[in-house]
């Protein structure tokens, strides 16, 4: 087995290879490429159904763009632009000869996070222990969305491990924010955040065990959806902690426009993606879910806000919403440090050990901090029983029940008759904030912990003159203390399932009437 750095040496020079050499230049997209690039998803949709722009010529528009923001921030791994274009190829031939299309994502490029296995390529996921690890068939996701149209065209940067907020690995380096790159894109799947700001993507696929799409989406100005458990297959794609199953990781969409979270939902579910994956689970797209039929069909609902001190975005989100006929309770959360808690102890249980085995294969070293100095954290083995484990899943279990009731119990104050809507919150205790820096996940892990679906949208992005640091105050903990003094206004300028979509296209609409 060669040195590891021997390894890395020649996979990146494999990687440079793979970008066709007259992309590697400036003015690279033509203003029809940039059109293409500009455009929603459901628009892209339309025109390539229509046959108003063809697979190949929006695949290649993508395809540009990609290796453009590449350049910038670093987010590719595998780039597959030969075998895009020949399935690019196989779709027009298919409409041309036809009229008809091959499903709902028609031509549609997508990108996907470094650990979605495809045929005949590696996977890493930031291990240089894996390379040469070539996969011998796609994972169950890849072969639903090829089903459904679609064309995988290049996979994107994660941490070593996945299990980092941040992206970065001895095999590819650091993927830095788009908007600042002194700031972190966050993670696991912060390249799909890096590269679908930039459009280089129309729609990326990440992974979610902790936060891992709705963090980068978040730090990166995008839409999103982490679905519950079993919504979208996983069978087939590669993974840290394989074999816990308490807390799983799952799928799901990131993109620009709203719209592109609703038609990837609705496409894999309505494959059928239970046939192919044993932990799929068997349920088609609810119209009457996405129309709220359980929500008053959208009229007059009520949102609980968890409020963090200082948010400008909430506040804003909060008017959006009421002026636009809606109420908004504030949302009284329990026991979110006892679930953070007991959600990091049950996905850390044996985790030490589980990344030993996979780095003792070339002896890579381990990687100890995101930031550029020497600390940082890392998700360490608890060294418990199974016994012990069992009694933490137990107490999730009880717990998931005492939330759930104290949701139900909010329809005494909500004058609809019904229990909160949907709850709003913060994705981090900041926007995007330096490399190394982000080590607080407790907004999104408790949603994990409980297995509630969770959608991200954007509002706003650092002001430094509306988002001056609030004077000194009391803090809650050590690490409220660490937030308020690391914040520099300066420094962070420009940061940016079916009901729970329809709820977040209410919200997007009431935010955009107000703009």
């Amino acid at each position: 087995m060669p040195h590891w750095t021997a390894l890395v040496a020649e996979k990146k020079q494999r990687q440079l290879n793979s970008i066709p050499q007259d992309w590697l230049t400036c003015g690279l997209l033509n203003a029809r490429e940039i059109e293409i690039t500009n455009t929603s998803v459901d628009v892209l949709l339309e025109r390539l159904a229509s046959a108003e722009w063809t697979a190949i010529e929006v695949t290649t528009a993508f395809s540009k763009r990609a290796i453009v923001a590449h350049q910038l921030v670093n987010c590719l791994t595998e780039i597959f632009v030969d075998r895009a274009l020949a399935r690019a190829a196989e779709l027009d031939d298919h409409l041309k000869k036809t009229g008809k299309i091959v499903g709902p994502l028609h031509g549609l490029p997508i990108s996907l996070k470094d650990q979605i296995c495809i045929k005949g390529l590696e996977t890493i996921m930031g291990y240089a222990s894996w390379i040469g690890k070539y996969a011998d068939k796609n994972a169950v996701l890849v072969d639903v969305l090829i089903e459904c149209g679609a064309v995988p065209f290049v996979r994107t940067n994660v941490p070593q491990t996945l299990m980092w907020p941040e992206s970065f690995n001895s095999v590819f380096g650091r993927t830095p924010n788009p908007y600042n790159r002194s700031l972190t894109s966050g993670g696991s799947s912060g390249g799909e955040g890096a590269l679908v700001a930039l459009k280089g993507s129309p729609l990326g696929v990440g992974s979610d065990i902790g936060g891992s799409i709705r963090i980068p989406s978040a730090f990166c100005g995008l839409y999103s959806l982490r679905p519950s458990y079993g919504r979208v297959p996983y069978c087939g794609a590669l993974n840290s902690l394989e074999g816990q199953d308490s807390v799983p990781s799952v799928f799901g969409p990131m993109t620009n426009s709203l719209s592109g979270v609703k038609v990837f939902m609705k496409a894999v579910v309505n494959a059928k993606p239970w046939l192919k994956d044993p932990l799929a689970v068997r349920k088609k797209w609810d119209e009457d879910e996405y129309n709220l039929a359980d929500h008053g069909y959208g009229k007059d609902l009520c949102f609980g806000i968890m409020w963090d001190d200082g948010v400008r975005s909430l506040e804003i989100t909060k008017a959006a919403l009421q002026k636009a006929g809606h109420k908004v309770v504030d949302w009284k959360p329990i026991k979110h440090r006892l679930l953070q808690q007991v959600t990091m102890d049950i996905l850390t249980a044996a985790s030490t050990e589980d990344i030993m085995i996979t780095t003792s294969v070339t002896g890579e070293p381990i990687i100890a901090t995101m930031e550029l100095d020497d600390t940082g954290f890392r998700p360490q083995n608890s060294g418990i029983t199974a016994y012990q484990l069992w009694q933490l899943q137990k107490l999730r279990q009880n717990t998931r029940k005492e939330y759930l009731d104290h949701w139900e119990a909010t329809a005494s104050e909500t004058g609809t008759g019904r229990p909160v809507d949907a709850i709003i919150c913060p994705v981090a205790a900041y926007a995007a904030p330096p490399h190394g820096k982000n080590s607080y996940t407790n907004y999104t892990t408790v949603w994990n912990g409980l297995d509630y679906p969770a959608t991200t949208f954007p509002v706003t992005t650092v002001d430094s003159t509306l988002d001056g640091q609030e004077p000194p105050h009391g803090f809650y903990d050590d690490f409220d203390q660490y937030v308020y003094e690391m914040y520099d206004p300066e420094k962070f300028k420009n940061a940016p399932e079916e009901a729970v979509i329809k709820m977040t296209e209410i919200v997007d609409a009431a935010l955009t009437a107000t703009k």
